[in-house]
Protein backbone atom coordinates (compact mmCIF):
# COMPACT_ATOMS: atom_id res chain seq x y z
CA UNK A 1 0.00 0.00 0.00
CA UNK A 2 2.73 2.18 0.68
CA UNK A 3 4.71 1.95 -2.18
CA UNK A 4 1.61 2.15 -3.90
CA UNK A 5 0.55 5.74 -2.38
CA UNK A 6 4.13 6.79 -3.28
CA UNK A 7 4.31 6.32 -6.87
CA UNK A 8 0.94 7.81 -7.10
CA UNK A 9 2.17 10.67 -5.13
CA UNK A 10 5.55 11.04 -7.71
CA UNK A 11 3.31 11.35 -10.30
CA UNK A 12 1.74 14.66 -8.86
CA UNK A 13 5.56 15.71 -7.96
CA UNK A 14 7.68 15.13 -11.04
CA UNK A 15 6.85 16.78 -14.40
CA UNK A 16 10.40 16.25 -16.01
CA UNK A 17 10.18 18.34 -19.48
CA UNK A 18 9.46 15.47 -22.82
CA UNK A 19 12.54 15.89 -24.58
CA UNK A 20 14.95 17.24 -22.86
CA UNK A 21 16.62 20.79 -23.93
CA UNK A 22 19.90 20.08 -24.45
CA UNK A 23 22.49 16.54 -25.19
CA UNK A 24 25.70 15.89 -23.63
CA UNK A 25 28.22 15.36 -26.00
CA UNK A 26 32.31 14.88 -25.83
CA UNK A 27 34.12 18.28 -26.76
CA UNK A 28 38.14 19.14 -26.93
CA UNK A 29 40.33 17.46 -24.30
CA UNK A 30 37.32 14.80 -23.37
CA UNK A 31 35.52 17.57 -21.76
CA UNK A 32 32.27 17.33 -21.81
CA UNK A 33 29.52 20.04 -23.10
CA UNK A 34 26.11 20.88 -23.60
CA UNK A 35 24.67 21.30 -27.11
CA UNK A 36 21.62 23.77 -28.00
CA UNK A 37 23.44 26.25 -25.21
CA UNK A 38 26.00 28.67 -24.94
CA UNK A 39 29.12 27.54 -24.28
CA UNK A 40 31.29 29.13 -22.13
CA UNK A 41 35.22 28.98 -20.59
CA UNK A 42 33.66 29.23 -17.09
CA UNK A 43 31.76 26.50 -17.35
CA UNK A 44 32.01 22.66 -16.53
CA UNK A 45 30.01 20.08 -17.62
CA UNK A 46 29.65 16.84 -15.53
CA UNK A 47 28.26 13.22 -14.91
CA UNK A 48 28.16 12.14 -11.43
CA UNK A 49 27.32 8.61 -10.38
CA UNK A 50 24.80 8.64 -7.23
CA UNK A 51 24.73 6.16 -4.61
CA UNK A 52 21.41 4.62 -6.29
CA UNK A 53 23.27 3.46 -8.87
CA UNK A 54 21.96 6.50 -11.67
CA UNK A 55 24.00 9.61 -13.31
CA UNK A 56 22.98 12.63 -13.42
CA UNK A 57 23.92 15.85 -15.17
CA UNK A 58 25.66 18.36 -14.03
CA UNK A 59 26.96 22.36 -14.17
CA UNK A 60 29.99 23.87 -12.34
CA UNK A 61 29.60 28.05 -13.05
CA UNK A 62 32.76 29.61 -12.15
CA UNK A 63 33.48 32.83 -10.60
CA UNK A 64 36.98 33.65 -9.66
CA UNK A 65 35.68 36.27 -7.61
CA UNK A 66 33.36 33.87 -5.29
CA UNK A 67 34.09 32.67 -1.97
CA UNK A 68 31.09 30.41 -1.26
CA UNK A 69 29.53 28.04 -3.91
CA UNK A 70 25.79 28.05 -4.51
CA UNK A 71 24.64 24.49 -4.50
CA UNK A 72 21.52 25.20 -6.46
CA UNK A 73 18.02 22.05 -6.59
CA UNK A 74 15.98 23.50 -9.28
CA UNK A 75 12.19 23.64 -9.99
CA UNK A 76 8.95 21.35 -11.43
CA UNK A 77 9.33 20.98 -15.11
CA UNK A 78 13.24 22.36 -15.82
CA UNK A 79 16.51 21.05 -16.88
CA UNK A 80 19.69 22.39 -16.82
CA UNK A 81 19.46 23.48 -20.63
CA UNK A 82 16.71 25.96 -19.34
CA UNK A 83 18.36 26.99 -16.04
CA UNK A 84 21.91 27.70 -17.96
CA UNK A 85 21.38 31.13 -18.50
CA UNK A 86 20.11 31.72 -15.04
CA UNK A 87 22.70 29.58 -13.26
CA UNK A 88 25.42 32.22 -15.12
CA UNK A 89 23.62 35.38 -14.27
CA UNK A 90 23.60 34.61 -11.27
CA UNK A 91 26.89 33.20 -10.39
CA UNK A 92 28.03 36.63 -12.18
CA UNK A 93 25.78 39.08 -10.19
CA UNK A 94 25.94 37.23 -6.50
CA UNK A 95 29.97 36.40 -7.28
CA UNK A 96 29.20 33.11 -6.10
CA UNK A 97 30.30 29.62 -7.65
CA UNK A 98 27.33 27.56 -8.54
CA UNK A 99 26.97 23.89 -9.29
CA UNK A 100 22.99 22.86 -10.76
CA UNK A 101 22.10 19.23 -11.61
CA UNK A 102 19.11 17.42 -12.96
CA UNK A 103 17.65 15.50 -10.94
CA UNK A 104 17.15 11.15 -11.87
CA UNK A 105 15.17 10.90 -14.83
CA UNK A 106 15.46 14.84 -15.80
CA UNK A 107 17.31 15.92 -18.67
CA UNK A 108 19.96 13.49 -19.83
CA UNK A 109 20.35 12.18 -16.25
CA UNK A 110 19.50 8.35 -16.07
CA UNK A 111 16.54 6.79 -14.26
CA UNK A 112 13.31 7.45 -13.10
CA UNK A 113 12.32 10.79 -10.68
CA UNK A 114 11.42 9.68 -6.83
CA UNK A 115 11.75 11.33 -3.63
CA UNK A 116 14.86 9.06 -2.61
CA UNK A 117 16.32 9.45 -5.99
CA UNK A 118 16.50 13.37 -5.21
CA UNK A 119 18.02 12.70 -2.16
CA UNK A 120 20.43 10.83 -3.40
CA UNK A 121 21.35 13.40 -6.37
CA UNK A 122 22.12 16.30 -3.76
CA UNK A 123 24.39 14.28 -1.92
CA UNK A 124 25.95 12.98 -5.32
CA UNK A 125 26.22 17.02 -6.56
CA UNK A 126 27.67 18.01 -2.53
CA UNK A 127 30.26 15.14 -3.22
CA UNK A 128 31.69 16.70 -6.22
CA UNK A 129 31.73 20.12 -4.59
CA UNK A 130 34.01 18.46 -1.89
CA UNK A 131 36.08 16.00 -3.73
CA UNK A 132 36.40 17.68 -7.52
CA UNK A 133 36.55 21.35 -6.55
CA UNK A 134 37.65 21.05 -2.66
CA UNK A 135 34.60 23.28 -1.33
CA UNK A 136 34.46 23.62 2.12
CA UNK A 137 31.09 22.50 3.77
CA UNK A 138 31.10 25.89 5.62
CA UNK A 139 31.55 27.68 2.40
CA UNK A 140 28.29 25.67 0.97
CA UNK A 141 25.09 28.21 0.28
CA UNK A 142 21.88 25.27 -0.60
CA UNK A 143 19.33 26.73 -2.80
CA UNK A 144 16.38 24.62 -3.23
CA UNK A 145 12.95 25.91 -5.44
CA UNK A 146 9.74 24.82 -5.20
CA UNK A 147 10.52 20.92 -5.74
CA UNK A 148 13.65 21.38 -5.22
CA UNK A 149 13.56 22.58 -1.03
CA UNK A 150 12.64 19.21 -0.72
CA UNK A 151 16.57 17.79 -1.03
CA UNK A 152 17.90 20.73 -0.09
CA UNK A 153 16.10 20.32 3.07
CA UNK A 154 17.05 17.08 3.43
CA UNK A 155 20.64 17.78 3.14
CA UNK A 156 20.37 21.00 4.83
CA UNK A 157 19.31 18.97 8.05
CA UNK A 158 22.18 16.45 7.89
CA UNK A 159 25.00 18.87 7.68
CA UNK A 160 25.81 21.17 10.22
CA UNK A 161 28.27 23.21 9.21
CA UNK A 162 27.04 24.88 6.42
CA UNK A 163 26.90 28.66 5.85
CA UNK A 164 23.43 29.10 4.78
CA UNK A 165 19.97 28.02 2.71
CA UNK A 166 17.88 29.59 0.32
CA UNK A 167 14.18 28.29 0.18
CA UNK A 168 12.80 29.74 -3.41
CA UNK A 169 8.86 29.02 -3.65
CA UNK A 170 9.56 26.63 -0.68
CA UNK A 171 6.78 23.63 -0.22
CA UNK A 172 5.56 22.09 3.25
CA UNK A 173 5.74 18.77 1.79
CA UNK A 174 4.34 17.24 -0.92
CA UNK A 175 0.49 16.23 -0.03
CA UNK A 176 0.28 19.66 1.74
CA UNK A 177 0.46 21.17 -1.81
CA UNK A 178 -2.89 19.79 -2.85
CA UNK A 179 -4.84 18.97 0.54
CA UNK A 180 -4.81 20.92 3.57
CA UNK A 181 -4.01 18.49 5.67
CA UNK A 182 -3.16 19.49 9.80
CA UNK A 183 -0.46 16.60 10.11
CA UNK A 184 1.90 14.71 8.37
CA UNK A 185 1.23 10.97 6.74
CA UNK A 186 3.37 8.35 6.74
CA UNK A 187 2.95 8.07 3.07
CA UNK A 188 3.76 11.99 2.19
CA UNK A 189 6.84 13.19 0.70
CA UNK A 190 9.34 15.89 0.97
CA UNK A 191 8.47 16.46 4.84
CA UNK A 192 9.83 19.95 5.15
CA UNK A 193 7.53 21.13 7.89
CA UNK A 194 9.45 18.51 10.02
CA UNK A 195 13.15 18.72 8.76
CA UNK A 196 13.17 23.03 8.65
CA UNK A 197 13.25 22.53 12.62
CA UNK A 198 16.89 20.67 12.15
CA UNK A 199 18.55 23.34 9.99
CA UNK A 200 21.05 25.55 12.13
CA UNK A 201 22.22 27.88 9.56
CA UNK A 202 20.74 31.13 8.42
CA UNK A 203 17.62 30.34 5.92
CA UNK A 204 16.16 32.68 3.91
CA UNK A 205 12.91 32.16 2.35
CA UNK A 206 11.49 33.75 -1.07
CA UNK A 207 8.06 33.66 -1.78
CA UNK A 208 5.22 35.26 -4.49
CA UNK A 209 2.23 36.34 -2.52
CA UNK A 210 0.22 35.66 -5.94
CA UNK A 211 1.59 32.27 -6.12
CA UNK A 212 -1.12 30.22 -8.00
CA UNK A 213 0.74 26.98 -8.06
CA UNK A 214 2.48 26.62 -3.94
CA UNK A 215 0.27 28.97 -1.71
CA UNK A 216 2.60 31.66 -0.14
CA UNK A 217 1.09 30.05 2.98
CA UNK A 218 4.08 27.31 2.59
CA UNK A 219 6.77 29.80 2.39
CA UNK A 220 5.58 31.82 5.67
CA UNK A 221 5.49 28.35 7.62
CA UNK A 222 8.46 27.09 7.07
CA UNK A 223 10.37 30.67 7.71
CA UNK A 224 8.19 30.60 11.23
CA UNK A 225 9.51 26.96 12.04
CA UNK A 226 13.34 28.16 11.25
CA UNK A 227 16.14 28.08 13.90
CA UNK A 228 18.00 30.79 12.57
CA UNK A 229 15.70 33.32 10.60
CA UNK A 230 17.19 35.75 8.07
CA UNK A 231 14.56 38.81 6.77
CA UNK A 232 12.36 36.56 4.26
CA UNK A 233 11.48 37.92 0.90
CA UNK A 234 7.65 38.16 -0.02
CA UNK A 235 7.18 39.47 -3.58
CA UNK A 236 4.11 41.30 -3.93
CA UNK A 237 1.64 40.09 -6.86
CA UNK A 238 4.86 37.22 -7.65
CA UNK A 239 4.10 33.77 -8.57
CA UNK A 240 5.51 30.09 -8.39
CA UNK A 241 7.58 30.50 -11.09
CA UNK A 242 8.63 34.42 -12.40
CA UNK A 243 10.18 35.72 -8.82
CA UNK A 244 13.62 36.10 -11.01
CA UNK A 245 12.13 38.91 -13.06
CA UNK A 246 11.15 40.96 -10.32
CA UNK A 247 14.08 43.74 -9.17
CA UNK A 248 13.64 42.77 -5.17
CA UNK A 249 14.83 39.22 -6.06
CA UNK A 250 18.05 39.65 -7.10
CA UNK A 251 18.73 42.46 -4.44
CA UNK A 252 17.27 40.52 -1.42
CA UNK A 253 19.40 38.16 -2.69
CA UNK A 254 22.76 40.06 -2.97
CA UNK A 255 22.10 41.43 0.17
CA UNK A 256 21.70 37.63 2.11
CA UNK A 257 24.83 36.61 0.35
CA UNK A 258 26.77 39.30 1.51
CA UNK A 259 25.69 38.96 5.34
CA UNK A 260 26.20 35.30 5.13
CA UNK A 261 30.17 35.50 3.54
CA UNK A 262 31.08 38.56 5.88
CA UNK A 263 29.58 37.41 9.71
CA UNK A 264 27.94 34.60 11.46
CA UNK A 265 25.80 37.27 13.51
CA UNK A 266 23.09 37.91 11.19
CA UNK A 267 20.01 40.20 11.52
CA UNK A 268 16.97 38.32 11.99
CA UNK A 269 13.71 39.77 12.16
CA UNK A 270 10.77 39.53 14.93
CA UNK A 271 7.69 39.93 12.37
CA UNK A 272 7.26 39.36 8.51
CA UNK A 273 7.95 41.96 6.26
CA UNK A 274 9.18 42.48 2.64
CA UNK A 275 12.28 43.72 1.12
CA UNK A 276 12.87 46.63 3.51
CA UNK A 277 11.31 48.47 6.28
CA UNK A 278 11.02 46.72 10.01
CA UNK A 279 13.77 46.88 12.39
CA UNK A 280 16.49 44.04 12.70
CA UNK A 281 17.74 42.20 15.88
CA UNK A 282 20.89 40.28 15.82
CA UNK A 283 20.46 36.71 15.99
CA UNK A 284 22.32 34.73 18.91
CA UNK A 285 24.71 32.30 17.20
CA UNK A 286 22.92 28.52 17.81
CA UNK A 287 26.03 26.33 16.85
CA UNK A 288 28.51 24.97 19.39
CA UNK A 289 31.39 25.42 17.45
CA UNK A 290 32.65 28.74 15.25
CA UNK A 291 32.91 27.73 11.70
CA UNK A 292 36.24 28.11 10.55
CA UNK A 293 36.16 30.37 7.49
CA UNK A 294 33.96 32.82 9.13
CA UNK A 295 36.73 33.27 11.74
CA UNK A 296 38.21 35.29 9.73
CA UNK A 297 35.90 37.70 9.82
CA UNK A 298 34.87 37.44 13.49
CA UNK A 299 38.22 37.45 15.65
CA UNK A 300 36.26 38.89 18.62
CA UNK A 301 33.33 36.71 19.57
CA UNK A 302 32.57 38.67 22.98
CA UNK A 303 31.52 41.42 20.90
CA UNK A 304 27.64 41.80 20.38
CA UNK A 305 28.31 43.70 17.09
CA UNK A 306 31.39 42.87 15.05
CA UNK A 307 30.54 46.43 12.66
CA UNK A 308 31.31 48.54 15.78
CA UNK A 309 35.01 47.57 15.98
CA UNK A 310 35.65 47.66 11.73
CA UNK A 311 33.59 51.30 11.70
CA UNK A 312 36.68 52.95 10.44
CA UNK A 313 37.01 50.71 7.79
CA UNK A 314 33.42 50.79 6.72
CA UNK A 315 34.08 54.36 6.41
CA UNK A 316 36.59 54.67 4.06
CA UNK A 317 34.62 52.29 2.15
CA UNK A 318 31.54 54.11 2.15
CA UNK A 319 32.81 57.74 2.48
CA UNK A 320 29.80 59.66 1.40
CA UNK A 321 27.14 57.46 3.73
CA UNK A 322 25.59 59.90 6.18
CA UNK A 323 24.60 57.56 8.84
CA UNK A 324 25.35 53.82 9.22
CA UNK A 325 23.44 51.21 9.93
CA UNK A 326 23.36 47.41 9.30
CA UNK A 327 21.00 47.09 6.67
CA UNK A 328 23.69 49.57 4.74
CA UNK A 329 26.52 47.93 5.67
CA UNK A 330 25.24 44.00 4.33
CA UNK A 331 23.64 45.24 1.22
CA UNK A 332 27.80 45.83 0.25
CA UNK A 333 29.45 48.82 -1.27
CA UNK A 334 28.39 49.18 -4.76
CA UNK A 335 27.25 52.78 -5.66
CA UNK A 336 23.23 52.94 -5.84
CA UNK A 337 23.42 53.94 -9.61
CA UNK A 338 25.64 50.58 -10.54
CA UNK A 339 23.31 48.48 -8.67
CA UNK A 340 20.36 49.35 -10.23
CA UNK A 341 21.56 49.12 -13.73
CA UNK A 342 23.27 46.02 -12.72
CA UNK A 343 19.60 44.59 -11.31
CA UNK A 344 17.77 45.88 -14.24
CA UNK A 345 20.55 43.95 -16.55
CA UNK A 346 19.87 40.91 -14.74
CA UNK A 347 15.82 41.53 -15.11
CA UNK A 348 16.37 41.89 -19.10
CA UNK A 349 18.31 38.62 -19.33
CA UNK A 350 15.57 37.02 -17.21
CA UNK A 351 13.06 37.92 -19.33
CA UNK A 352 14.67 36.43 -22.10
CA UNK A 353 15.68 33.16 -20.91
CA UNK A 354 13.19 30.00 -20.60
CA UNK A 355 11.93 29.55 -17.12
CA UNK A 356 9.91 27.28 -15.63
CA UNK A 357 5.96 28.34 -16.32
CA UNK A 358 4.45 24.80 -15.53
CA UNK A 359 1.46 24.02 -13.18
CA UNK A 360 3.87 22.25 -10.97
CA UNK A 361 2.23 19.50 -8.85
CA UNK A 362 -1.07 19.82 -10.59
CA UNK A 363 -2.08 16.63 -12.07
CA UNK A 364 -3.22 18.49 -15.62
CA UNK A 365 -0.01 19.86 -15.54
CA UNK A 366 1.40 16.97 -16.85
CA UNK A 367 0.03 17.50 -20.27
CA UNK A 368 1.35 20.72 -20.73
CA UNK A 369 5.12 19.57 -20.27
CA UNK A 370 5.73 18.11 -23.45
CA UNK A 371 4.69 21.45 -25.33
CA UNK A 372 6.97 23.90 -23.10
Amino acid sequence: MGGVTSSMAAKFAFFPPTPPSYRVVEGGESKLKMTDIQERDNVDVLKLKTKRGTEIVALYVKNPAAALTVLYSHGNAADLGQMYDLFCELSLHLRVNLLGYDYTGYGRSSGKPTEHNTYADIEAAYRCLVETYNVKEEDVILYGQSVGSGPTLDLASRLSRLRAVVLHSPILSGLRVMYPVKRTYWFDIYKNIDKIKLVRCPVLVIHGTADDVVDCSHGKQLWELCVEKYEPLWVKGGNHCDLELFPEYIRHLKKFISAVEKSTRLKIISGSTTDHGDKHRVSTDCRDKPRPSMDRVDHSRTSTDRREKSRSSVDRREKSKKGVGAENVMVGVDQPEKARNSIDRFGGMMRSAVLCNIDCFRPNGATGVGKS
